[in-house]
Protein backbone atom coordinates (compact mmCIF):
# COMPACT_ATOMS: atom_id res chain seq x y z
CA UNK A 1 0.00 0.00 0.00
CA UNK A 2 1.20 3.73 -0.37
CA UNK A 3 1.61 6.67 1.64
CA UNK A 4 -2.39 7.97 2.18
CA UNK A 5 -3.66 4.08 1.75
CA UNK A 6 -1.55 2.62 5.15
CA UNK A 7 -1.93 5.97 6.71
CA UNK A 8 -6.13 5.36 6.55
CA UNK A 9 -5.81 1.45 7.11
CA UNK A 10 -3.77 1.52 9.90
CA UNK A 11 -4.72 -1.66 12.28
CA UNK A 12 -5.80 -0.91 15.75
CA UNK A 13 -3.75 -3.28 18.56
CA UNK A 14 -7.30 -3.79 20.09
CA UNK A 15 -10.50 -4.78 18.60
CA UNK A 16 -12.37 -1.26 19.28
CA UNK A 17 -15.20 -2.33 20.97
CA UNK A 18 -18.27 0.05 19.39
CA UNK A 19 -16.58 -0.56 16.02
CA UNK A 20 -15.47 2.60 15.28
CA UNK A 21 -13.93 3.84 12.08
CA UNK A 22 -11.67 6.78 14.59
CA UNK A 23 -9.64 5.36 17.10
CA UNK A 24 -11.02 6.99 20.46
CA UNK A 25 -8.91 9.65 22.50
CA UNK A 26 -8.00 8.50 26.03
CA UNK A 27 -8.12 11.58 27.63
CA UNK A 28 -6.64 10.10 31.05
CA UNK A 29 -3.62 10.06 33.11
CA UNK A 30 -3.75 6.50 34.47
CA UNK A 31 -5.10 2.34 33.68
CA UNK A 32 -6.58 0.47 36.13
CA UNK A 33 -4.85 -3.12 36.14
CA UNK A 34 -6.81 -6.95 37.64
CA UNK A 35 -4.06 -7.25 40.12
CA UNK A 36 -1.06 -6.21 42.21
CA UNK A 37 1.26 -8.73 39.82
CA UNK A 38 0.20 -7.33 36.64
CA UNK A 39 0.61 -3.74 37.37
CA UNK A 40 4.13 -4.95 38.52
CA UNK A 41 4.59 -6.70 34.85
CA UNK A 42 3.85 -3.45 33.08
CA UNK A 43 6.38 -1.22 35.45
CA UNK A 44 9.21 -4.08 34.87
CA UNK A 45 8.24 -4.32 31.11
CA UNK A 46 7.28 -8.15 31.58
CA UNK A 47 3.79 -7.34 29.98
CA UNK A 48 3.44 -4.56 27.49
CA UNK A 49 0.32 -2.64 28.93
CA UNK A 50 0.07 1.37 29.48
CA UNK A 51 -0.05 2.68 33.00
CA UNK A 52 0.24 6.35 33.19
CA UNK A 53 -0.19 8.39 30.05
CA UNK A 54 3.24 9.84 30.58
CA UNK A 55 5.20 7.32 29.70
CA UNK A 56 3.07 5.78 26.85
CA UNK A 57 -0.85 6.61 25.83
CA UNK A 58 -3.29 4.37 23.50
CA UNK A 59 -4.40 7.46 21.12
CA UNK A 60 -0.43 8.53 21.35
CA UNK A 61 0.48 5.06 20.33
CA UNK A 62 -1.62 4.26 17.43
CA UNK A 63 -0.23 7.22 15.92
CA UNK A 64 3.47 6.14 16.41
CA UNK A 65 2.81 3.36 15.29
CA UNK A 66 1.16 4.58 12.08
CA UNK A 67 4.30 6.79 11.70
CA UNK A 68 6.34 3.65 12.14
CA UNK A 69 4.69 1.90 9.61
CA UNK A 70 4.66 4.37 6.91
CA UNK A 71 8.22 4.82 7.40
CA UNK A 72 9.06 1.20 7.47
CA UNK A 73 11.18 2.15 10.75
CA UNK A 74 12.45 0.65 14.40
CA UNK A 75 9.95 2.57 16.26
CA UNK A 76 8.29 6.68 17.18
CA UNK A 77 8.41 8.18 19.95
CA UNK A 78 5.66 11.47 20.29
CA UNK A 79 6.94 14.76 21.91
CA UNK A 80 4.93 18.05 22.87
CA UNK A 81 7.01 19.88 20.42
CA UNK A 82 9.75 19.85 17.89
CA UNK A 83 12.01 20.99 20.16
CA UNK A 84 11.11 18.09 22.71
CA UNK A 85 12.14 15.49 20.03
CA UNK A 86 15.37 17.61 19.32
CA UNK A 87 16.03 17.89 22.85
CA UNK A 88 15.47 14.63 24.14
CA UNK A 89 17.45 12.52 21.31
CA UNK A 90 20.48 14.51 21.77
CA UNK A 91 20.05 13.78 26.41
CA UNK A 92 19.85 10.62 24.90
CA UNK A 93 22.79 9.46 23.43
CA UNK A 94 25.13 12.05 25.10
CA UNK A 95 26.93 12.61 28.17
CA UNK A 96 28.96 14.94 29.71
CA UNK A 97 32.63 15.07 27.95
CA UNK A 98 30.30 14.09 24.51
CA UNK A 99 30.41 16.42 21.20
CA UNK A 100 28.01 16.55 18.56
CA UNK A 101 28.64 18.15 15.08
CA UNK A 102 26.08 20.51 13.85
CA UNK A 103 25.68 22.56 10.98
CA UNK A 104 26.25 26.35 10.89
CA UNK A 105 22.55 26.62 9.15
CA UNK A 106 19.85 25.90 11.86
CA UNK A 107 16.72 27.26 12.88
CA UNK A 108 16.78 29.87 15.50
CA UNK A 109 15.83 27.56 18.29
CA UNK A 110 17.51 24.49 17.59
CA UNK A 111 20.88 26.81 17.32
CA UNK A 112 19.98 28.15 20.65
CA UNK A 113 19.55 25.11 22.43
CA UNK A 114 22.84 23.73 20.74
CA UNK A 115 24.89 26.49 21.82
CA UNK A 116 23.67 28.14 25.16
CA UNK A 117 22.34 25.38 26.62
CA UNK A 118 24.14 22.32 26.05
CA UNK A 119 27.63 23.72 26.92
CA UNK A 120 26.16 23.65 30.89
CA UNK A 121 25.59 20.03 30.50
CA UNK A 122 29.10 19.49 29.34
CA UNK A 123 27.91 18.55 25.79
CA UNK A 124 30.28 20.25 23.22
CA UNK A 125 28.54 21.47 19.63
CA UNK A 126 30.91 22.31 16.80
CA UNK A 127 29.08 24.49 14.25
CA UNK A 128 30.38 23.54 10.52
CA UNK A 129 29.58 24.73 7.43
CA UNK A 130 27.95 21.64 5.73
CA UNK A 131 28.90 22.55 2.49
CA UNK A 132 32.40 21.38 3.01
CA UNK A 133 32.51 17.66 3.81
CA UNK A 134 36.48 18.13 4.71
CA UNK A 135 35.51 20.24 7.26
CA UNK A 136 33.00 17.81 8.71
CA UNK A 137 35.30 14.87 8.66
CA UNK A 138 38.54 17.45 10.37
CA UNK A 139 35.81 18.03 13.21
CA UNK A 140 35.31 14.25 14.03
CA UNK A 141 37.43 13.00 17.07
CA UNK A 142 36.94 10.36 19.52
CA UNK A 143 34.27 11.94 21.30
CA UNK A 144 31.93 12.76 18.25
CA UNK A 145 28.49 11.46 19.40
CA UNK A 146 26.26 12.39 16.34
CA UNK A 147 26.41 14.49 13.40
CA UNK A 148 23.22 16.82 13.36
CA UNK A 149 21.65 18.81 10.38
CA UNK A 150 18.25 19.79 8.27
CA UNK A 151 17.28 18.09 5.35
CA UNK A 152 16.16 21.32 4.29
CA UNK A 153 17.65 24.43 6.34
CA UNK A 154 15.64 26.82 7.57
CA UNK A 155 15.22 29.36 6.77
CA UNK A 156 18.53 29.52 4.15
CA UNK A 157 16.78 27.14 1.92
CA UNK A 158 20.26 24.75 1.47
CA UNK A 159 20.46 20.91 1.19
CA UNK A 160 23.26 19.31 1.50
CA UNK A 161 25.37 16.37 0.25
CA UNK A 162 23.19 13.70 2.59
CA UNK A 163 24.72 10.71 1.37
CA UNK A 164 28.52 11.90 1.40
CA UNK A 165 27.35 13.24 4.85
CA UNK A 166 26.08 9.65 5.82
CA UNK A 167 29.21 7.74 4.18
CA UNK A 168 31.66 9.55 6.53
CA UNK A 169 29.45 9.12 9.66
CA UNK A 170 28.99 5.37 8.75
CA UNK A 171 32.83 5.24 8.74
CA UNK A 172 33.36 6.70 11.66
CA UNK A 173 30.91 4.79 13.74
CA UNK A 174 28.67 7.63 14.30
CA UNK A 175 25.12 8.67 14.21
CA UNK A 176 23.25 10.86 12.23
CA UNK A 177 20.00 12.95 13.31
CA UNK A 178 18.65 14.68 10.40
CA UNK A 179 15.58 17.23 11.16
CA UNK A 180 13.24 16.54 8.17
CA UNK A 181 10.21 18.99 9.17
CA UNK A 182 10.59 20.27 5.61
CA UNK A 183 10.88 17.15 3.93
CA UNK A 184 8.06 14.98 6.03
CA UNK A 185 7.36 11.04 5.39
CA UNK A 186 7.44 9.94 2.42
CA UNK A 187 8.80 13.23 0.90
CA UNK A 188 12.15 12.04 1.53
CA UNK A 189 13.12 8.41 2.58
CA UNK A 190 15.86 8.94 4.90
CA UNK A 191 16.09 5.40 5.68
CA UNK A 192 16.89 4.60 2.43
CA UNK A 193 19.26 7.93 2.18
CA UNK A 194 20.97 5.09 5.22
CA UNK A 195 19.88 8.56 7.95
CA UNK A 196 19.89 6.90 11.48
CA UNK A 197 17.46 9.03 13.44
CA UNK A 198 14.80 11.61 12.15
CA UNK A 199 13.22 14.18 14.25
CA UNK A 200 10.21 16.85 12.79
CA UNK A 201 7.87 19.02 14.13
CA UNK A 202 4.54 17.19 13.86
CA UNK A 203 3.13 20.52 14.01
CA UNK A 204 3.76 21.33 10.21
CA UNK A 205 2.74 19.50 7.73
CA UNK A 206 1.04 16.51 9.54
CA UNK A 207 -0.96 18.36 11.98
CA UNK A 208 -2.96 19.87 8.88
CA UNK A 209 -3.13 23.19 9.47
CA UNK A 210 -1.29 24.05 12.99
CA UNK A 211 -3.94 22.81 15.25
CA UNK A 212 -2.04 21.14 17.78
CA UNK A 213 1.91 21.36 19.19
CA UNK A 214 3.76 18.31 18.36
CA UNK A 215 7.14 16.25 17.34
CA UNK A 216 8.44 12.78 16.16
CA UNK A 217 11.68 11.23 16.59
CA UNK A 218 11.83 8.29 14.11
CA UNK A 219 14.70 4.90 14.87
CA UNK A 220 15.11 4.19 11.16
CA UNK A 221 16.98 1.03 12.04
CA UNK A 222 20.30 2.01 10.51
CA UNK A 223 22.94 1.87 13.38
CA UNK A 224 24.57 -0.33 15.82
CA UNK A 225 23.80 0.90 19.11
CA UNK A 226 27.74 -0.54 20.75
CA UNK A 227 29.06 2.28 18.75
CA UNK A 228 27.81 4.72 21.17
CA UNK A 229 29.56 4.62 24.76
CA UNK A 230 26.54 5.58 26.76
CA UNK A 231 24.17 2.99 25.49
CA UNK A 232 26.89 0.34 24.44
CA UNK A 233 26.47 -1.95 27.68
CA UNK A 234 22.71 -2.00 26.82
CA UNK A 235 22.96 -2.99 23.13
CA UNK A 236 24.44 -6.60 23.82
CA UNK A 237 20.54 -7.33 25.61
CA UNK A 238 18.21 -5.05 23.37
CA UNK A 239 19.85 -4.66 20.15
CA UNK A 240 18.31 -2.63 17.96
CA UNK A 241 15.94 -1.47 20.31
CA UNK A 242 18.30 -0.50 22.76
CA UNK A 243 18.19 3.76 21.83
CA UNK A 244 14.20 3.54 21.87
CA UNK A 245 13.93 1.38 25.29
CA UNK A 246 15.92 3.69 27.10
CA UNK A 247 14.64 6.89 26.16
CA UNK A 248 11.15 5.75 26.72
CA UNK A 249 11.91 4.32 30.14
CA UNK A 250 14.58 7.32 31.07
CA UNK A 251 14.65 10.45 29.27
CA UNK A 252 11.74 10.70 27.90
CA UNK A 253 9.65 9.83 31.38
CA UNK A 254 11.98 11.84 33.35
CA UNK A 255 11.44 15.00 31.32
CA UNK A 256 7.83 14.65 30.71
CA UNK A 257 7.94 15.84 27.62
CA UNK A 258 5.13 13.84 26.42
CA UNK A 259 2.25 14.31 23.38
CA UNK A 260 -0.81 14.62 24.72
CA UNK A 261 -3.47 12.00 23.95
CA UNK A 262 -5.54 15.08 22.25
CA UNK A 263 -2.46 16.19 19.82
CA UNK A 264 -1.74 12.57 18.69
CA UNK A 265 -5.69 12.46 17.79
CA UNK A 266 -5.09 15.82 15.86
CA UNK A 267 -1.58 14.57 14.02
CA UNK A 268 -3.82 11.16 12.92
CA UNK A 269 -6.28 13.39 11.11
CA UNK A 270 -3.75 15.33 9.48
CA UNK A 271 -1.83 12.00 8.26
CA UNK A 272 -4.92 11.35 6.34
CA UNK A 273 -4.86 14.01 3.92
CA UNK A 274 -1.69 15.33 4.80
CA UNK A 275 -0.32 14.31 1.20
CA UNK A 276 -3.05 16.09 -0.68
CA UNK A 277 -2.27 19.09 1.35
CA UNK A 278 1.44 18.65 0.88
CA UNK A 279 1.28 18.46 -3.20
CA UNK A 280 -0.67 21.40 -3.22
CA UNK A 281 1.46 23.60 -1.24
CA UNK A 282 4.74 22.69 -3.03
CA UNK A 283 2.72 22.98 -6.54
CA UNK A 284 1.85 26.45 -5.36
CA UNK A 285 5.50 27.04 -4.28
CA UNK A 286 7.07 26.26 -7.04
CA UNK A 287 4.68 28.34 -9.41
CA UNK A 288 5.23 31.11 -6.65
CA UNK A 289 9.40 31.05 -6.74
CA UNK A 290 9.14 31.22 -10.65
CA UNK A 291 6.89 34.28 -10.36
CA UNK A 292 9.07 36.05 -8.49
CA UNK A 293 12.44 35.05 -10.47
CA UNK A 294 9.93 37.67 -13.24
CA UNK A 295 9.98 40.73 -10.32
CA UNK A 296 12.63 43.74 -10.68
CA UNK A 297 12.48 44.69 -6.99
CA UNK A 298 13.37 40.73 -5.65
CA UNK A 299 17.44 40.45 -5.77
CA UNK A 300 17.35 36.91 -4.84
CA UNK A 301 15.27 33.95 -4.17
CA UNK A 302 16.39 30.76 -2.15
CA UNK A 303 14.34 28.08 -3.45
CA UNK A 304 15.76 24.36 -4.56
CA UNK A 305 12.41 23.89 -7.03
CA UNK A 306 14.09 26.11 -9.47
CA UNK A 307 16.40 24.73 -12.25
CA UNK A 308 18.99 27.84 -11.82
CA UNK A 309 19.40 26.94 -7.43
CA UNK A 310 22.42 25.64 -6.95
CA UNK A 311 20.47 22.95 -4.80
CA UNK A 312 17.93 21.57 -7.27
CA UNK A 313 19.94 18.62 -8.48
CA UNK A 314 20.30 17.65 -4.89
CA UNK A 315 16.59 18.32 -4.25
CA UNK A 316 15.22 15.96 -6.99
CA UNK A 317 17.79 13.47 -6.10
CA UNK A 318 16.66 13.27 -2.27
CA UNK A 319 13.30 14.83 -2.39
CA UNK A 320 9.77 14.12 -4.34
CA UNK A 321 9.31 17.75 -4.16
CA UNK A 322 11.62 20.82 -3.39
CA UNK A 323 9.14 21.59 0.26
CA UNK A 324 6.49 24.71 0.33
CA UNK A 325 9.01 27.32 2.04
CA UNK A 326 10.67 30.31 -0.24
CA UNK A 327 13.00 32.86 1.00
CA UNK A 328 13.38 35.85 -1.09
CA UNK A 329 15.22 39.37 -0.76
CA UNK A 330 14.58 42.54 -1.24
CA UNK A 331 17.08 45.33 -1.22
CA UNK A 332 16.54 46.32 2.32
CA UNK A 333 15.00 45.74 5.50
CA UNK A 334 12.65 48.59 5.41
CA UNK A 335 11.24 47.14 1.81
CA UNK A 336 10.71 43.97 3.30
CA UNK A 337 8.89 45.40 6.24
CA UNK A 338 6.77 47.21 3.83
CA UNK A 339 6.17 44.13 1.49
CA UNK A 340 4.79 42.34 4.83
CA UNK A 341 2.95 45.24 5.75
CA UNK A 342 0.99 45.27 2.49
CA UNK A 343 0.08 41.88 2.06
CA UNK A 344 -4.00 41.35 2.41
CA UNK A 345 -4.70 37.50 2.30
CA UNK A 346 -1.40 36.02 3.26
CA UNK A 347 -0.52 35.95 7.11
CA UNK A 348 2.00 37.69 9.27
CA UNK A 349 2.41 34.98 11.57
CA UNK A 350 5.90 32.61 12.75
CA UNK A 351 5.11 29.42 11.57
CA UNK A 352 5.95 26.77 8.93
CA UNK A 353 3.59 24.39 6.45
CA UNK A 354 0.30 25.64 7.93
CA UNK A 355 -2.69 25.72 5.42
CA UNK A 356 -2.60 29.00 4.90
CA UNK A 357 0.22 31.10 3.70
CA UNK A 358 2.60 32.73 6.09
CA UNK A 359 4.84 35.46 5.61
CA UNK A 360 8.09 36.72 8.47
CA UNK A 361 10.77 38.50 8.96
CA UNK A 362 13.31 35.60 10.06
CA UNK A 363 16.06 38.26 11.15
CA UNK A 364 13.59 40.29 13.45
CA UNK A 365 11.79 37.42 14.85
CA UNK A 366 13.27 34.24 14.79
CA UNK A 367 17.02 35.37 15.14
CA UNK A 368 16.08 38.53 17.27
CA UNK A 369 18.23 37.57 20.07
CA UNK A 370 21.39 36.91 18.10
CA UNK A 371 23.92 39.21 17.39
CA UNK A 372 24.39 40.66 13.72
CA UNK A 373 27.71 38.56 13.41
CA UNK A 374 25.86 35.26 14.41
CA UNK A 375 23.23 36.15 11.85
CA UNK A 376 25.22 36.61 9.45
CA UNK A 377 27.19 33.89 10.01
CA UNK A 378 24.08 31.77 9.73
CA UNK A 379 23.37 33.50 6.66
CA UNK A 380 20.15 35.55 8.08
CA UNK A 381 20.21 38.68 6.26
CA UNK A 382 18.70 41.54 7.13
CA UNK A 383 16.82 41.84 3.79
CA UNK A 384 15.76 38.51 3.52
CA UNK A 385 11.96 37.48 4.16
CA UNK A 386 10.46 33.56 4.93
CA UNK A 387 7.76 32.96 3.35
CA UNK A 388 5.49 29.38 3.69
CA UNK A 389 2.82 28.76 1.19
CA UNK A 390 -0.11 27.37 2.12
CA UNK A 391 -2.71 25.49 -0.05
CA UNK A 392 -5.13 28.27 -0.85
CA UNK A 393 -5.85 28.88 -4.98
CA UNK A 394 -2.50 29.71 -6.20
CA UNK A 395 -3.67 32.36 -8.26
CA UNK A 396 -5.10 34.54 -4.73
CA UNK A 397 -1.64 34.23 -3.39
CA UNK A 398 0.03 35.80 -6.70
CA UNK A 399 -2.25 38.29 -6.66
CA UNK A 400 -1.74 39.02 -3.15
CA UNK A 401 2.01 39.18 -3.65
CA UNK A 402 1.65 41.56 -6.91
CA UNK A 403 -0.45 44.09 -5.07
CA UNK A 404 2.09 44.64 -2.31
CA UNK A 405 5.14 44.19 -5.00
CA UNK A 406 3.92 46.62 -6.83
CA UNK A 407 3.83 49.57 -3.98
CA UNK A 408 7.39 48.93 -3.05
Amino acid sequence: MDFTTKVLHNPYAKEDAYGALRFPTYSNASFEFDSAEDIENAFIGKKYAHTYSRSTNPTVDYFEKTIASVTNSQGVIGFSSGMAAISNTIFGIAQQGDEIISSNKLFGTTYSFFKEMLPRFGITVKFIDFQDIDAIKKAINPHTRAIFFESISNPQIEVFSIIDIVKLAKNHGILTILDTTATPLYVCNVKELGIDISVLSSTKFISGGATAIGGILIDLGNFDWKNNPYLEKESKQFGAYTFLRKLRIETYRNLGACMSPDSARAFSLGLETMELRVERACSNAQKIAEFLTNQKSVTKIRYAGLKENEFYSRSQTYFTNSGAVICFELASKQKCYELINSVQLIRRATNIHDNKTLIIHPASTIYCDFTEQERISMDVQDTMIRLSVGIENCNDILFDLTQALEKL
